[in-house]
C-alpha cells in the first residue's frame, strides 16, 4: 500500500452544483480519487460526464458565482478550495499546468511562437533572457521540435497540429510543474502524431518527475499511457483501479460497454454496438466474406460517379513579389475513381493533403492542374449556376460540429438554409422536409427550435449530417466527421451514416486519422503521403498486406491496433 507521503493530489467527496435554477444540479456528485507523485492517471468518460469540470475545479477556474463547490481538493497538503484567487494564480502554471484539447484555439494566431513562449516564461519565472532562452531550447528538444527550422519565428498557422500541441506542452512545462493536466491532448491528431505525443508525455513523466491527469474518452488510447484509470459517468466515478484490472476484468457494466465499443479489426459488423444497445442483448452480426464479395462486385461493376485525373495543387510561400517562387506541392498528380454506393477511405498524416484534396473536389480551392469529372462530364472550369448545381450534388460533413454550426441560428434555420439556397422545395414544404430530416438522423421534431449550444456534441454532428443530406446530394465527403466525438457517440454516428447510405444510396469519401474506423467503414482505401497516393487497395487487403513502406509504418504505429479480445468477444 502506498503511503500518504506519495500522494500529490487528493480529491475527497467533491461536489459541484450550478447556482442557476433553470439548469441541471449535481454536475459532479461526491467523487474521490488520488494522484500519486510520478503517476499517470487517466480520467475516462463520455461527453458531459464531468471530466473537464473536474479538471477546471482543480485549477480553480470555475466561477464562484455560477457554481457551488464542496468537498476537498488537497494539493501538497493544502485545500485548494480554501485559497483565494491570488494564491491560486501562484499555483497555476508554476505547480499545476494544463494542456488543452485544441491548440489552435489556445495559441494566439497574431503572435510568433517565440513571443508566446517568452510571454509565458515572463509571467511565471523571473529569469534573464539568456536563462529563458536556454530553458525554452531544452524543452523544445525534449518535445522533439528541435528539427523544425526557425520554429520561434513562425506563426501558429505555419506549423502542423502535432507541432502546435508540442508547443503547448513546452508552455505547460515552462515552470517545472508537479502536476500536468492533459485534457484530450491527442483527439484531433492523426495516429502517428498521437503516438509521438503519448511517448513524449511518458518520457517527460520520467525526466521531469511529473504526475499527469490524462483526460480522454478513448479507453484504447489510455491503455498506452496510464498507470491507473478512473471511469466517470454522469458526474460520478463509477469504477477505478489499475490499468490491468480495468481493461481485463472490469466490474461495472458501463465499463464493459465502453470496452465493447472498440472496433474489432477481425470482424466487420453490420452494426456497431453502442452504450444503449449493450444491455439489450445486442447481436454482433458480421458481414460474411460472400456478402462482402457480392456487394463489392455490384459497386465496381458500374461507371464512376466522380473521377479525379492528375490533380495537382501548388502553394506559393515566397514572401516577396521580387523573389523567386518558393513553395510546395500539396497535391501531386492525384488520380482516383469514386463509384456509386462506394465508401472510399482516405488516410494520411496531418499535412498529407487530405483536406486540400476534399476542398479541391468541392472547388473551394483552385488547383493548378488536373481534371474533375462528375458523371462523366468535365466540371473542372464550371462557374456560376453550374458550380452551384455541382456543389448541391457533393456535400461535406466537417470535423468540428461546434465550429460548423451558426450559434445565432436555430436548428430549423441551419437545416433549411441550403434548401432555400438551392430552391429544392417550395416555402410551404420546407418545414416538413426539415422535420423528416431531423427524424432521419435520430432526433425529434422538438430539436428544430433549439440552438446549437443546447445540444451535445453528438447531437450537433447529427444536425450537420441532416444539413448535408437536405439537398439530396449524391456524394458526401466526411472530413474527420467522427474524430471529435467520444467512442459511444462515434459508434452511433457511424451506424447512422451506414443507415443513410443504404436508405438513400449515398456515396462517401471518408477521411479519417482513425485507422480502425476507416477500415470498418471503407470498401477501398487510399493512403496519402506528402501529397501523393502511395497505396490504394481493398480495405481488408491493404491492412493485411500493405504495399508501401509508409502504409506499413502507419498501420504498425496505430495506437488502436491492440484490441482487448477477451472483453470484446
Amino acid at each position: 500500500m502506498k503511503s500518504k507521503k506519495e500522494i500529490l493530489l487528493e480529491i475527497n467527496k467533491l461536489c459541484i452544483n450550478t447556482t442557476e435554477k433553470s439548469k441541471l444540479q449535481n454536475l459532479i456528485n461526491n467523487i474521490s480519487f488520488t494522484i500519486n507523485k510520478n503517476e499517470i492517471v487517466a480520467l475516462i468518460g463520455e461527453s458531459g460526464s464531468g471530466k473537464s469540470l473536474t479538471s477546471l475545479s482543480i485549477l480553480g477556474l470555475l466561477e464562484k458565482d455560477k457554481f457551488n463547490i464542496s468537498g476537498k481538493i488537497i494539493f501538497n497538503g493544502n485545500n485548494l478550495l480554501n485559497l483565494d484567487n491570488d494564491a491560486m494564480m501562484e499555483i497555476r502554471g508554476s505547480e499545476i499546468s494544463m494542456i488543452f484539447q485544441e491548440p489552435m484555439s489556445a495559441l494566439n494566431p497574431t503572435m510568433k511562437i517565440g513571443e508566446q513562449l517568452f510571454e509565458v516564461f515572463k509571467a511565471h519565472e523571473n529569469l534573464s533572457f539568456e536563462h529563458t532562452t536556454e530553458r525554452i531550447k531544452k524543452l523544445i528538444k525534449k518535445v522533439k521540435l528541435d528539427n523544425v527550422e526557425n520554429l520561434l519565428d513562425k506563426y501558429p498557422h505555419q506549423i502542423s497540429g502535432g507541432q502546435k500541441q508540442r508547443v503547448m506542452i513546452v508552455m505547460a512545462l515552462s515552470c517545472n510543474p508537479q502536476l500536468l493536466i492533459a485534457d484530450e491532448p491527442t483527439t484531433s491528431l492523426d495516429v502517428t502524431i498521437q503516438k509521438e505525443i503519448i511517448e513524449i508525455l511518458k518520457n517527460l513523466k520520467k525526466s521531469e518527475k511529473l504526475s499527469i491527469l490524462f483526460i480522454s474518452h478513448d479507453l484504447s488510447l489510455v491503455s498506452n499511457i496510464s498507470d491507473k484509470i478512473l471511469i466517470m459517468r454522469n458526474g460520478k466515478i463509477i469504477e477505478q483501479g489499475s490499468k490491468k484490472n480495468i481493461l481485463n476484468s472490469p466490474k461495472e457494466n458501463y465499463t464493459k460497454a465502453l470496452l465493447s465499443l472498440i472496433i474489432n479489426d477481425k470482424k466487420r459488423l453490420k452494426k456497431l454496438p453502442t452504450i444503449k444497445s449493450f444491455n439489450k442483448n445486442f447481436k454482433k452480426e458480421a458481414e460474411t466474406k460472400t456478402e462482402r464479395k457480392k456487394r463489392i462486385k455490384n459497386i465496381y461493376s458500374g461507371k464512376p460517379i466522380l473521377e479525379i485525373k492528375d490533380l495537382s495543387k501548388f502553394y506559393n510561400t515566397s514572401k516577396s513579389l521580387f523573389t523567386k517562387n518558393k513553395g510546395f506541392k500539396a497535391l501531386s498528380n492525384i488520380s482516383l475513381k469514386l463509384f456509386k454506393g462506394e465508401t472510399l477511405g482516405l488516410i494520411g498524416e496531418s499535412g498529407s493533403g487530405k483536406t486540400t484534396l476534399s476542398n479541391s473536389i468541392l472547388k473551394i480551392n483552385e488547383f493548378n492542374s488536373g481534371k474533375i469529372l462528375f458523371k462523366g462530364k468535365d466540371v473542372t472550369k464550371i462557374k456560376g449556376k453550374k458550380l452551384l448545381e455541382f456543389r448541391k450534388n457533393i456535400q461535406i460533413i466537417f470535423q468540428d460540429p461546434y465550429a460548423s454550426l451558426n450559434p445565432l441560428q436555430n436548428i430549423f434555420q441551419i437545416i433549411s438554409e441550403p434548401i432555400k439556397v438551392h430552391k429544392i422545395y417550395s416555402k410551404d414544404k420546407i418545414y416538413e422536409r426539415c422535420k423528416d430530416l431531423i427524424i432521419d438522423v435520430g432526433l425529434s421534431e422538438k430539436f428544430l427550435n433549439r440552438y446549437p449550444h443546447e445540444l451535445s456534441g453528438g447531437q450537433k454532428q447529427r444536425v450537420c449530417i441532416a444539413r448535408a443530406i437536405s439537398v439530396n446530394p449524391q456524394v458526401i465527403i466526411c472530413d474527420e466527421s467522427v474524430s471529435a466525438l467520444d467512442v459511444s457517440v462515434q459508434a452511433t454516428v457511424l451506424n447512422l451514416l451506414n443507415l443513410l447510405k443504404k436508405k438513400y444510396g449515398f456515396t462517401y469519401l471518408f477521411i479519417s486519422h482513425d485507422l480502425s474506423v476507416v477500415k470498418y467503414m471503407s470498401d477501398k482505401i487510399i493512403v496519402l503521403y506528402n501529397g501523393k497516393i502511395v497505396d490504394y487497395d481493398d480495405a481488408d487487403k491493404l491492412f493485411k498486406t500493405p504495399k508501401d513502406n509508409y502504409t506499413k509504418k502507419l498501420i504498425k504505429t496505430s495506437i488502436r491496433a491492440e484490441r482487448k479480445s477477451k472483453i470484446i468477444n
